[in-house]
């Protein structure tokens, strides 16, 4: 059985943002140390939710924004992801 175009231009996309979410997050940790300009919180939480493994993964790697209530969304996020990942490929396969 041959994977779908689709399937793999999807799943380059995901790692693509997770990546960029990842590297978001981190940058903006070290704008913190060094009392830089920072990356705004709505930013970080949409980069969540667009790609909430990469958001997880840069919280603890970075060990940044991990207190702050509003950034348990992320967790939520990735759930909701899940979700619909099932959905789809109930759908579809």
């Amino acid at each position: 059985m041959e994977i779908p175009i689709i399937t793999v231009v999807a799943v380059a996309v995901a790692a693509v943002l997770n990546l960029i979410v990842f590297f978001m997050y981190g940058a903006d940790k070290r704008k913190a140390v060094n009392k830089s300009w920072r990356t705004p919180e709505k930013t970080l939480i949409l980069g969540g939710l667009v790609a909430p493994w990469g958001a997880i993964l840069g919280m603890q790697h970075f060990r940044h924004k991990t207190q702050k209530i509003k950034f348990k969304l992320n967790y939520l996020f990735a759930v909701l992801h899940i979700a619909v990942a099932a959905v789809l490929i109930y759908m579809y396969a």
